[in-house]
């Protein structure tokens, strides 16, 4: 991901010809790294996203819908006092590096004109959004504190000054005199692209890289002319946003003839950046808060399957169990021909009349009677853990059903969604309670699920883990709506609200069932759907388990641009 100077430049110009004068109306913290600003722009209202996210850093408008927390963090609160209402006097890059200050012209509570800057520095894990007084040039907060036992050439706390990240010692290619070029790059020392990246501000790998392609492998000057090209384009501000679907996705602002692969063309750099960042941060936020759940469920699936193989080991024994019946009933109907110690009895073997004599060992130790009765009681024990480890490996089975139906719905689960899934482990005794002592008016959270509508407007439910389905499927839905579910697959239980939906709708709906389904990566996936008065919750079973009939069942495969572009459509409305 190729969030370099060169893209902080292309996507400040467009903030600036969008943003430039526009009102602050909203601001949200949606996460402890992102901020989301309404701002009232050219009659229209557009949202400004700053992430300060360690692995996705990045600032754009965006269209994606986010989820804000109940309880605005400080950060945001402090923000909404110093913004809010203000207005932006200017967007502008420092230098050609990945720090932007936007500035922002407002009022103080009595009425006297202030001016903020808020900047945001786009540097991998150490990115940052600071608001600073202008006037005093002081840091107001930051939504990540740097103390002095973190950085010894800057700290970033309330009250301090604000100092710029450090130098590199880099030329600005866009301000750099005509023979910089080749007074900072050795042509005989090779690894020509990576000279350039040490050289100069704001230029990644990727489009060191390019240069050196355009280069062919010439002289000095084929190198120079390259560079020459590329930064004319860049200065004039002419760009061409794209992402590349090479082995790793890739985008950049410029074209990339060095990437053969397909490309996706973007009419702006907000729409590139969004499409190809929407999600990516939210699902990374999840992996690692869900990290030790999905550990835990991996691990007590591998021990079902190990508990399975160990009780199909016994089960094979188990099945010796009419051979000992038998001997015991040929040991009966032969017992005057029996000696107490003999060690074996050959026997007329009545079950088998092909194999008319069969040997039959003994306890010479034991009277007849007795080996007759060690025979029927071998029988009762195996033919008892027959149907006792048959009964246990079924269990087994159905708690790997389960297991990997949460993994599923954790894989795709939102940020709101782990604690959910997460109290559903606590109550299924997977993970430990802790003792905690529950706050006044901490009520339990009503389960939320996902709402989306069709494109004929009708409301279609997703319930994203079990807690969500179950409360979907009994308590939300009407005994007429249209349940929907994967057959035979785990995954989501879907509800069209009303019995008599559209055609489109039916089969919007069966798309999200396929989606929220383990089976989102296959083709032709079976969706059964019924009213949900034919839905039933069977007693003592694990949560979001049904069973249902009445079913009719519609194939579907999957379109994973579905579910965005159906949120986008709904968002905009």
């Amino acid at each position: 991901m190729t969030f370099d100077g060169v893209v902080t430049r292309a996507i400040t110009n467009e903030l600036q010809e969008n943003l430039v004068t526009g009102r602050v109306l909203k601001i949200y913290q949606p996460t402890k790294t992102e901020l989301l600003l309404t701002i009232r722009a050219q009659g229209t209202n557009k949202s400004l996203l700053l992430s300060a996210h360690p692995s996705y850093a990045r600032f754009h408008l965006t269209e994606d819908a986010y989820q804000n927390p109940t309880e605005p963090p400080m950060f945001c609160m402090l923000l909404r006092k110093h913004l809010v209402g203000g207005f932006i006097e200017a967007i502008e890059q420092y230098e050609n590096e990945r720090v932007v200050y936007f500035s922002f012209k407002g009022k103080n509570e009595i009425g006297d004109e202030t001016r903020k800057t808020l900047v945001i520095e786009i540097m991998g894990k150490h990115s940052n959004i600071i608001l600073i007084d202008q006037e005093k040039g002081h840091v107001l907060d930051s939504i990540k504190h740097v103390s002095p036992s973190q950085s010894r050439h800057r700290t970033v706390l309330p009250g301090q000054p604000y100092i710029l990240p450090p130098n590199q010692g880099k030329v600005n290619p866009l301000k750099a005199e005509a023979d910089a070029f080749r007074k900072k790059l050795d042509l005989n020392a090779g690894k020509i692209d990576q000279q350039i990246v040490q050289a100069f501000m704001g230029v990644s790998p990727l489009l060191a890289k390019e240069i050196v392609h355009l280069a062919k492998l010439g002289s000095f000057t084929a190198y120079e002319t390259a560079f020459n090209q590329l930064m004319t384009s860049i200065g004039e501000n002419v760009y061409e946003p794209c992402i590349y679907q090479s082995k790793k996705e890739d985008f950049y602002v410029l074209p990339l003839t060095h990437i053969t692969t397909e490309r996706n063309v973007f009419t702006s750099t907000s729409s590139m950046l969004d499409a190809f960042y929407s999600g990516k941060a939210e699902r990374d936020r999840v992996k690692q808060q869900a990290g030790d759940l999905l550990r835990l469920l991996k691990n007590e699936i591998d021990k079902n399957k190990r508990k399975i193989k160990k009780q199909k080991q016994t089960l094979k024994k188990a099945e010796k169990a009419d051979d000992y019946q038998r001997y015991g009933e040929l040991l009966t109907a032969h017992m005057h021909t029996i000696s107490t110690g003999d060690d074996q009895a050959t026997v007329l073997n009545y079950y088998d009349p092909e194999q008319k004599e069969i040997t039959i060992p003994l306890d010479p130790n034991k009277t007849p009677s007795q080996n007759t009765q060690v025979y029927f009681k071998t029988y009762q024990k195996l033919k008892t853990s027959k149907i006792k480890v048959e009964i246990e490996i079924q269990k087994a089975n159905q708690e790997i059903l389960y297991l990997e139906e949460i993994i599923q719905q954790i894989e795709a689960a939102r940020e709101q969604d782990i604690e959910e899934i997460r109290d559903e482990l606590k109550e299924q005794g997977y993970v430990r309670k802790r003792s905690k002592t529950r706050k006044k008016n901490n009520r339990p959270k009503k389960p939320e699920p996902e709402k989306f509508i069709s494109s004929d407007g009708t409301p279609i439910y997703v319930g994203r883990n079990n807690k969500q389905n179950e409360y979907l499927t009994t308590r939300l839905a009407s005994r007429t709506d249209i349940w929907l579910h994967t057959k035979d697959i785990p995954g989501s239980h879907v509800v069209i609200r009303g019995n008599t939906p559209s055609e489109e709708t039916l089969a919007e709906a069966c798309q999200l069932a396929a989606l929220f389904s383990k089976a989102k990566s296959s083709s032709s996936v079976p969706v059964d759907y019924t009213e949900i008065r034919h839905v039933k919750k069977p007693s003592g079973a694990k949560p979001g388990y049904v069973t249902y009939d009445n079913q009719k069942t519609l194939f579907v495969t999957p379109d994973e641009t579905f579910i965005e572009n159906l949120r986008k459509s709904n968002h905009s409305h």
